[in-house]
């Protein structure tokens, strides 16, 4: 399906600030359009349903990220300017408020009407047009530059907010901090190029002269002299001290120049975009593209400043050897498809990604590997502990930079030791051991009452969720077994890997929640079923998602449904299903179940491998049309052209590997399932000198389908390839073609491989 240019409201405000954009933007000539000039950062910005992703300005990874302070791009007004976000989707820690008028009437922050908004990921300018205030901002990676330009003849001011902490002023400085709970603070240094006349609090009415405020709501009020028409604002901050914020700031920015730091910034955009290079006459499916490249490097953040790292997880400062310390990762969502995407592009980050977790763990009370871990701890939220899937997947892959030892003692202690009840740190309890028993997670019967004190009131039990999850995360930790040779314990993870078998229903050929007397619960709609989320069931999603969550043994999953030929059907069958009910009763139970396709969900993680599973069945065919049609259908240049919540990365990876060509449906097995790519030529750089490159013969935005493949000159005819063929660099090569050639990549040795259990089993 051809994608169609959108016209972008986006775009007619950069237009409307055509000087800013053709400075920081590089050059209005197509030919010479760089990857950054692709990135689009307000597709997305309306939700489908839930939460928008934002218009994030930073560099890669870096802990300075801020957007405009709203609910999402329908807002009239802005609350405040941002230095720093210091959670993914969350809000500022501190706010800066540029102001001209009559002080007396003005509180903590001051609300912006706004008009002639530009986003980059490198530069953010705009309009506080209600005061007459022109901004321009760009970011460093522990420091950012503010440019306020005042066209009033009032007198200018500047008010600084913390929601939870303490300022001291000094000339023209103001530092302090703002805590984040858990023994975490984020420390600010900020100096401007033109120094106040006073800074203080408010004194009925007026500026008093204290130099030191602290509170829930603490805030100063510098007054500039009058006349004054630009204010350059430049800021570092820290995880540590406001000693080391005003080190990161001296380091990183010299001088008071937007315009440098903007441009130092383009640079380092284009270079990391630039690992992969992508061709063709689709410019909107570039700009979908880099967008979703730039989305997967919001998170996770560096928190290494000169050498040294705050550590929330035992509370202290700790040198870093060396090697970057990194926090903010959501894994439930980034490890099937974010993380193995580091592992090919950014593998030492990777490495060093994964040497955190092991850090966190060691640091941490009880050792249990984290499962969300945030600058200010391990919130362990959602369900499962697929921070193991994140080792399995790096270490089979060739990442050896870590302590797999280490790093199966922290994953077996927070698969075994601690409570699998989701959004709990409990230590495990009586449930946990029915698990262990029975190998698999029991519901609560029909009108029983929940007594289980390790269950969330609100997250429920999920136990589908958490049996699949686990059972696959135990899978994982069988294979990390077996290569440290724990042959006893490699076995006995290994084989509880099939213990998804324990709640499949046979008769309706749906994973079916039993509970603690081995009964599958009745009366049951795999639709509606299991309350808010499906919360007494699944999680988020329904059964008909949930019905395919065996990503490390899809050959079983076909043979329990059934053959092929069933598997395909019922997969047909899925985005055939109507949802059932009104839109609006659907979407008031399961609101995270968005991106619809009958009862298929294209706005929730645990689907995006579903599209990818027609491969094992031997119809890669489905697979082409599918994941094309999927991405049409979905993922856009607009501004509601993300479906569902995007996660720092944890979606829009699945849009790069999907335009690309191909995706690594089981993280842990070193391999991708091949889709349909949508572009001429893509060169992925590997590191070392080399590149793997996908290029297709006949292309066209219309040629969807996979007539016959090459792999580094030799015919193909997979549907998949191993990631040992990717890093050894070289050329995948698609003939195109309009319709489907179902015989290719068709027969029974040309199926993805799953694993296959010990033959003593």
């Amino acid at each position: 399906m051809k994608l169609k240019k959108q016209i972008q409201p986006s775009l007619l405000l950069f237009a409307l600030m055509a000087g800013s954009f053709l400075l920081f933007a590089g050059c209005c000539n197509e030919s010479k359009k760089e990857p950054v000039d692709y990135v689009n950062p307000y597709i997305g910005n309306i939700s489908h349903l839930l939460v928008p992703t934002y218009p994030t300005v930073h560099l890669p990874n870096s802990l300075v990220r801020v957007y405009p302070e709203r609910e999402n791009f329908t807002s009239n007004r802005i609350d405040g300017l941002p230095l720093i976000v210091t959670s993914h989707r969350g809000s500022s820690a501190f706010t800066l408020s540029p102001y001209q008028g009559d002080i007396s009437k003005v509180a903590s922050s001051v609300h912006y009407g706004y008009d002639n908004e530009v986003t980059k990921p490198y530069f953010y300018s705009v309009d506080l047009d209600d005061y007459g205030i022109h901004v321009e901002y760009a970011p460093s990676h522990q420091s950012g530059i503010y440019q306020l330009d005042f066209s009033q003849t009032e007198t200018p001011y500047l008010i600084l907010r913390t929601k939870r902490g303490e300022l001291s002023t000094d000339r023209n400085t103001i530092s302090g901090f703002q805590e984040l709970g858990n023994r975490t603070r984020v420390y600010v240094y900020i100096e401007t190029d033109v120094e106040p006349v006073k800074t203080g609090s408010h004194r009925d009415g007026t500026i008093g002269d204290d130099k030191t405020t602290k509170g829930g709501n603490a805030y100063f009020i510098s007054e500039y002299p009058a006349g004054t028409k630009t204010i350059n604002v430049r800021y570092g901050v820290s995880i540590i001290s406001v000693e080391q914020a005003e080190k990161n700031l001296r380091r990183e920015i010299a001088d008071y120049s937007v315009k440098n730091v903007a441009e130092t910034g383009r640079k380092i955009w284009n270079q990391t975009l630039g690992k992969i290079k992508v061709e063709g006459d689709d410019d909107t499916a570039k700009t979908i593209f880099y967008t979703s490249l730039y989305r997967t490097y919001e998170r996770m953040v560096c928190l290494s400043e000169d050498g040294k790292y705050f550590s929330a997880y035992d509370g202290k400062v700790h040198e870093d050897g060396g090697r970057p310390f990194y926090v903010d990762d959501w894994i439930w969502d980034t490890y099937r498809a974010t993380h193995p995407l580091r592992v090919i592009i950014e593998p030492e980050m990777e490495g060093d990604m994964v040497n955190s977790f092991l850090t966190m763990a060691s640091q941490m009370q009880n050792q249990w590997m984290p499962t969300f871990p945030e600058l200010n701890g391990d919130s362990r939220r959602m369900n499962s502990n697929h921070g193991v899937a994140t080792v399995a997947d790096a270490y089979v892959k060739g990442l050896k930079t870590f302590d797999l030892e280490k790093a199966y003692e922290y994953c077996k202690a927070g698969i075994t030791e601690k409570t699998l009840s989701p959004w709990s740190s409990k230590p495990s309890g009586v449930i946990d051991q029915f698990y262990k028993d029975n190998g698999y997670f029991p519901s609560l019967a029909t009108g029983e009452e929940e007594t289980v004190p390790e269950v969330h009131g609100w997250e429920k039990r999920q136990p589908i969720a958490v049996t699949l999850g686990t059972v696959y995360d135990e899978w994982c930790l069988g294979q990390i077994a077996n290569e440290l040779g724990k042959k006893d314990e490699a076995d006995y993870f290994l084989k509880r890997g099939l213990n998804y078998r324990t709640v499949f229903n046979p008769e309706t050929k749906f994973f079916h929640p039993k509970d603690g007397k081995g009964e599958f619960v009745q009366p049951f709609d795999y639709r509606f079923s299991g309350g808010l989320g499906a919360r007494n069931a699944y999680s988020e999603n329904n059964g008909w998602v949930y019905r395919w969550d065996v990503p490390h043994n899809v050959a079983d999953l076909i043979n329990l449904m059934g053959g092929k030929k069933e598997f395909v059907n019922e997969l047909e069958r899925m985005y055939n299903e109507g949802l059932g009910k009104s839109r609006y009763d659907f979407y008031s139970q399961l609101p995270d179940h968005t991106g619809n396709v009958g009862q298929f969900s294209m706005g929730n993680e645990p689907s995006l491998h579903i599209p990818y599973l027609y491969n094992y069945a031997g119809e890669p065919w489905r697979t082409q049309k599918r994941i094309r049609t999927l991405l049409s259908q979905w993922f856009r240049d607009d501004l509601m052209g993300i479906p569902g919540d995007e996660d720092g990365g944890g979606m829009t990876a699945f849009v790069v590997f999907s335009q690309l060509g191909f995706y690594p449906v089981t993280p842990g097995l070193p391999m991708y399932v091949i889709g349909s790519p949508m572009f001429k030529s893509a060169k992925l750089d590997i590191g070392s000198g080399k590149t793997f490159e996908i290029v297709c013969s006949n292309y066209s935005t219309d040629n969807k389908f996979i007539q016959s493949a090459k792999l580094n000159g030799k015919e193909w005819n997979k549907s998949w390839f191993s990631h040992e063929d990717l890093m050894k660099g070289g050329k995948l090569e698609l003939v195109m073609g309009h319709l489907p050639n179902k015989a290719w990549a068709a027969s029974d040795d040309a199926l993805p491989p799953s694993y296959q259990m010990p033959t003593n089993n």
